[in-house]
Parts: C-alpha cells; structure tokens; sequence
C-alpha cells in the first residue's frame, strides 16, 4: 500500500498572523510549492494558502486572508489510490486545489494531484518489473529443463538406433530447440525492454560472424526450398570490438523472417565492414524475396505481435530491434523495387585486434575417466550424457561416502563433485580424498553446486577442490573446466578462481 504520509511534500506551515511579506518570503525560498498549510498553536490545520490565489491578489494579503477553509484534510495512514479514487468520485476538481495530510490531526505535510500521480506511476513501475522478474525467472527454469532434455535427447540419438527410432529422436530434439529459442527471445525482449540487457564487447573476426550465421541457416534454408546468400565485404582480417553473440542473434532473428516470407528464391545476407574516424560502419543487410509488404506492415515489422505471423518471428524481430538499440545502432525496413523488403542495420564500433586461437585449447584426453558425485539421479544422468559428448567414460556414486571409497579403490583421472549430499557432502569428501596416499590423494576434484558466491567458491578451494561448474551444468563451461584441468592447467586455473573469490 502506498501510505499519504510517505509521498507527500513536507513543507512548513504558516501560522494564521503571518502577513504578505512573510507569505512572499516563503514562496520565494520555495519556488516549486503550489500550497501551504496554515496551522493553529497547536499545528492543527485550519486552512491553506494557494500561490495563485497570493500572486493574483498582488503579493499583500496576509494568510489569514487569503485561506481557504474548505480544504481536503487526510490522515497519513490512508492509501494513496484509494484517497485519490474516493475524492475523484466525491469531487472531481477537489484534487487540483491540493489537500493537506495529518498524523492524529496535527500536520504532516501537504500534496497535490501531481502526488497521487507519481505514486500511481510507482505503483505501474513496481507491477511492471515484478512480471518481469517472474518472466524472467520462468523463461530460466523452463530453458534449465529444456536443456536438460536436450542433454539426453543427444544421448539418445549417439545410440544404436533402428532408423525410424533416430529420425524421431531429431524430430524431438529440433521440436526442444524451437521452444528454447522461442523462451530465451521472449526472456531477451523482456530483459531488453526492461533495460537489463548485458553487452559484452570481445574482439570479433568480421567475416567469421557471417560464415557462422551461413553454417547455421544454409540446412535449414534449402530444406525450406530457398537459396541462401551470405556475403562479407571488408578485409579479410578486419576484428571488431562487438558483442559476437547479441550480433549473431539480432541476424537469426532477421534471417528468420526473411525465410519465413521467401517461397522461392533467395535470402541475401551481407555485412560490410569500412574503417572511420571513430572505428568501423558495420552495415548488414537481409533481404528477402517475399510479397512486398504494405507500408503500414513495414511500420510494425520490429513489433513481437502484429499481424499473422508466428510469435518466434515476432518475437525475433523485436528481439533484434532491442539489440541494435543496445548497441547505439539504427535498424530500418525497406520495401525492395521488385519484391520483398530488406531489413538495414548500421552501427559503429571500435576497431580491435583479433586474439590468436589457442590450437590445443578444447582437447580432452579420450581415455580420460571421471566420477560424478551426486545424490540427485537426474544430475548424474546430465552429468554423464555430457561426459559422453566429450568421449569421456564415467562412473557414479550417490553422496561423499561412496566416492571416498571409489577415489581409493579405483584410479580417476577427474572427480566432479556435487556439495549438498546426505550421509557426507561434497567438502568433506573433498578434505577425506585429499587425505589418501599416493595418487588417490591428487585426484582433481571439481564441485557442481548451484552456491558459487565468492565465499563459496574460496571454501570450496580451502578444502582442496580445483574449480567450480556452477548448476545448471552448461556444456560450454563444463568443457572449458575439463580442458584445464585434465590438460595440466589446474593449478593456473584454481589461483585464478581464488583471487576472483577474495
């Protein structure tokens, strides 16, 4: 509830004696006040004094005057929205005149319509983002599961599988795919409107952000009977400092639509890239050989719902708008002289030196073995279906206990570790691990965990573990962990956690 007393203008009164130069001393200290309460010897208040009313009647007047006795009067406690519904409906202009706000009768303050406007505004604001906050918690939970899925749906498919029993498997995994795509658009649009959309600039090879968004489309262009055209122009080696990952969504979700409008024909996708005085224009362009659209189609095309097409490609539009406006950038559609329309994205960007590619970097050892540690099936299910996808072999034990026993009796070239687990947890597993002789005792050890706060992280250290795969395990950082450290790069690795952590 938003309470009067915590909205409104805490000015000073006047008393009932105070003359014109006292009143004209007052609103000129006080430039913005429109009303001042007048207040008997006990700070009860018995009128108010309007600025207009003051100015009109040439500045002389004293309060007593000037006030106006027939004034709203209201207790603190009551609830902004509700005075304000109740006094528009007992008298519409009432609110205009201002109205003075009391605790137990004495004065408080005073306030205006422009008050119960501002709380109203607060009120839509605080509704606002807690509908994005549950969009957004929703949209991660359900993505969380979604991967979950598609971890084992590509377990599946690396089967021995009869050829009916495989199509279905990628009929269900690209079924998982649109519905991610379509969650994390929608949570991105969100995000983005709500002004909490993170860009990372790294260094980016131009002509590689192209060849990636032609591998990603070409299959699924010519499945749609469509020629897809990708083009660069600009050196070779030309970097820029961008965000790779938000430039190549805002391109899907152009390409996207461009396919969705094209029946036959082609796609044309370019980027150019020319040097300026503030770093390089980067210009790319998707045009399609669709319908031409109407005018007022082309006014709503960066808009997640209009018209009759699908919510993804609304969603992708909208999506890719946000993005080039995160990047200070200008995106506009055109209708193309024969058919179809082009969508046009210019923006500026600093120029950068791309980073040279480590050639051992992602290299796991194929005969690399591992014990995944937790008490959660589903876990240890993901767990081993993305140790598989790495051609890594793997064993299991359900809590600290058991993977003690295994750490002793048998050889691990990696240990991943969950920490909340019954019987013994993951860091005391980890201090009684690291307390066995001889090789046992130096196995590397990982913890899985959803707690990886700073203050986790270092007593995860202290207790001897080597790095840290936060939950929901993602396969790109799980990959990144394995490298270091079944590559020999764990002790870089751990000191470089610890001093994040400290």
């Amino acid at each position: 509830m938003d309470r009067l007393d915590h909205l409104i203008e805490r000015r000073p009164s006047l008393s009932a004696n105070a003359d014109g130069a006292a009143l004209a001393a007052v609103f000129a200290e006080q430039p913005d006040a429109l009303v001042l309460a007048v207040v008997d010897a006990d700070q009860r208040p018995i009128g108010l004094v309007r600025r207009q009313a003051f100015e009109a009647a040439g500045g002389a007047p004293g309060a007593l005057a000037l006030m106006d006795t027939t004034f709203l009067s209201v207790d603190g406690a009551s609830d902004a929205v509700q005075f304000r519904e109740e006094t528009l409906a007992e008298n519409p202009l009432a609110l205009a005149y201002g109205f003075v706000v009391t605790d137990g009768g004495r004065y408080l303050g005073v306030g205006g319509a422009h008050t119960l406007l501002a709380a109203r505004a607060k009120r839509s604001r605080q509704s606002r983002d807690n509908t994005v906050a549950v969009t957004q918690a929703l949209a991660i939970d359900v993505m969380r599961q979604l991967d979950d899925a598609r971890t084992f749906i590509d377990a599946l498919g690396r089967q021995n599988l009869p050829s009916d029993a495989r199509s279905c498997a990628q009929a269900l995994g690209d079924a998982f795919d649109d519905v991610r795509r379509l969650m994390g658009r929608a949570a991105a649009v969100h995000a983005a409107e709500a002004g909490l959309a993170a860009i990372t600039p790294r260094p980016t090879v131009l002509r590689e952000v192209i060849d990636d968004l032609q591998e990603r489309w070409i299959h699924r262009a010519a499945n749609a009977g469509v020629t897809l055209l990708c083009a660069y122009d600009g050196a070779p080696e030309l970097a820029a400092e961008v965000d790779a990952v938000l430039l190549g969504e805002m391109l899907d979700g152009l390409v996207e639509r461009a396919l969705s409008a094209t029946r036959r024909g082609a796609v044309e996708v370019t980027l150019s890239a020319r040097p300026a005085v503030d770093g390089l224009i980067l210009e790319a362009r998707v045009r399609d050989a669709g319908e031409t659209p109407e005018a007022a189609e082309l006014a709503h095309i960066f808009e997640s719902l209009t018209g009759h097409r699908p919510l993804s490609i609304g969603l992708g539009m909208a999506h890719a708008a946000a993005i080039a406006k995160a990047m200070n950038g200008v995106i506009r559609a055109e209708a193309n002289p024969g058919a179809g329309a082009t969508v046009v994205v210019s923006l500026v960007a600093p120029e950068a030196v791309a980073e040279a590619a480590d050639p051992t970097a992602g290299l796991i050892p194929t005969t690399a073995h591992i014990l995944i540690v937790d008490d959660n099936a589903t876990n240890r299910m993901v767990a081993e279906a993305l140790c598989e996808m790495f051609d890594c072999t793997s064993e299991q034990a359900v809590d600290g206990i058991e993977a003690v026993e295994a750490a002793r009796m048998r050889g691990f070239d990696l240990i991943l570790m969950d920490i909340k687990m019954p019987r013994m947890d993951g860091v005391a597993a980890t201090r009684a691990i690291r307390a066995l002789p001889g090789p046992a005792g130096q196995t590397p050890i990982v913890a899985l965990t959803a707690n990886a706060d700073p203050s986790d992280v270092r007593g995860y250290l202290e207790a001897g573990m080597n790095d840290v795969v936060e939950k929901p395990i993602k396969a790109e950082r799980l990959l990144s962990v394995l490298d270091k450290v079944l590559n020999g790069t764990t002790e870089d690795s751990s000191e470089a956690r610890g001093s994040a952590a400290a």
